[in-house]
């Protein structure tokens, strides 16, 4: 009887929470109250933000409030459930087909995490279902916000409050069980929840991102020139890249993995086990001809589900454009 009392007692929303989470596809689950983040890293987003390092990204000088705070995003909040998904890929799946499967010219890499489908509706789903079964449990009145990305939150800074990781010299989230290659989303709630502890971790002497950053984004203080980066060139820049920068992205048509990649935290990591997302391994290496040859509503059709739609059809020609130009074979040749 005393067994069995101490199972029931160790039954807790939080952990109901935690269970529904991992059923519902997601990798790991935290819980953090809706406090602003903390003062450290405010000044650090702060001096990040004068410093010009965010180039075009103006969205990110706005709603700096909300951004710190989470409370901020719904009225009477009381704690956010930071939800963890992993997007490593199967390494039988190789990662290095092409649009075509003998394409007649170069092609471009796509960066991983732009293999699957967008991740945000898909995220959101599964936070959704998540959100009304904390609802059935806590009560009608309990109210919340979804946030993936795009909403203004500094969801790395969350995460590592709600026990998930810490935040590696390459600037990305790494957990201690998932590695470098994960999604965040948040769910902001008006319901009081026990709040996790961080957990301890750190890069260490480690700096082999800081050494295979192909254009010195990563700065040895620290801190991320993402003007450099070639993420943001290929994805957030808009109009011309210059020659320097456009020879160092090299044929990474979208994005670039170097700094993850070689995290060894990555090495042993497990990789994604939600097989509910969809997966494209042919859009790891895109023929470049076959992008020149695209128009408007052809773009549309093959990428409708991708994030490489966000970067628009114009963008994506100006980056296959740098590409061939770095390869050295002129269209059509091969």
């Amino acid at each position: 009887m005393l067994h069995r009392f101490c199972i029931i007692a160790a039954m807790t929303l939080e952990s109901d929470i935690k269970q529904q989470a991992l059923e519902l596809g997601f990798d790991a689950v935290g819980i953090t109250d809706a406090a602003p983040i903390d003062a450290d890293h405010v000044e650090r987003l702060r001096a990040w933000l004068a410093s010009g390092f965010a180039g075009q990204m103006q969205y990110m000088h706005r709603n700096f409030e909300k951004r710190i705070d989470p409370s901020q995003h719904l009225k009477g909040a009381q704690s956010v459930i930071v939800v963890v998904l992993n997007y490593k890929p199967q390494e039988h799946v190789g990662c290095d087909a092409s649009h075509l499967s003998n394409p007649p010219g170069p092609t471009g890499r796509v960066a991983r995490y732009a293999l699957y489908e967008d991740y945000h509706p898909f995220m959101k789903e599964g936070m959704r279902k998540l959100a009304e079964f904390i609802r059935s449990a806590a009560g009608k009145d309990m109210r919340f916000k979804i946030c993936v990305d795009s909403a203004p939150l500094a969801e790395r800074a969350l995460a590592v409050r709600a026990g998930l990781g810490f935040i590696g010299k390459n600037h990305t989230l790494i957990s201690p069980s998932l590695g470098p290659e994960v999604f965040l989303g948040e769910i902001v709630t008006t319901v009081k929840l026990k709040p996790d502890e961080p957990t301890p971790g750190q890069c260490a002497r480690c700096s082999k991102c800081l050494d295979a950053c192909p254009t010195g984004a990563l700065l040895g203080d620290g801190r991320l020139d993402a003007s450099r980066c070639i993420s943001y060139l290929t994805i957030e820049h808009k109009g011309q890249i210059n020659s320097r920068q456009a020879a160092s992205i090299g044929d990474r048509l979208f994005g670039c993995d170097e700094c993850v990649s070689v995290c060894p935290h990555r090495e042993n990591a497990p990789a994604a086990a939600n097989s509910s997302i969809k997966f494209y391994p042919e859009r790891a290496a895109l023929d470049l001809n076959h992008i020149f040859d695209l128009d408007s509503e052809t773009f549309e059709r093959e990428f409708a589900d991708s994030a490489i739609k966000r970067l628009g059809l114009e963008r994506l020609k100006r980056n296959a454009q740098i590409c061939a130009a770095n390869s050295a074979t002129p269209r059509g040749q091969s």
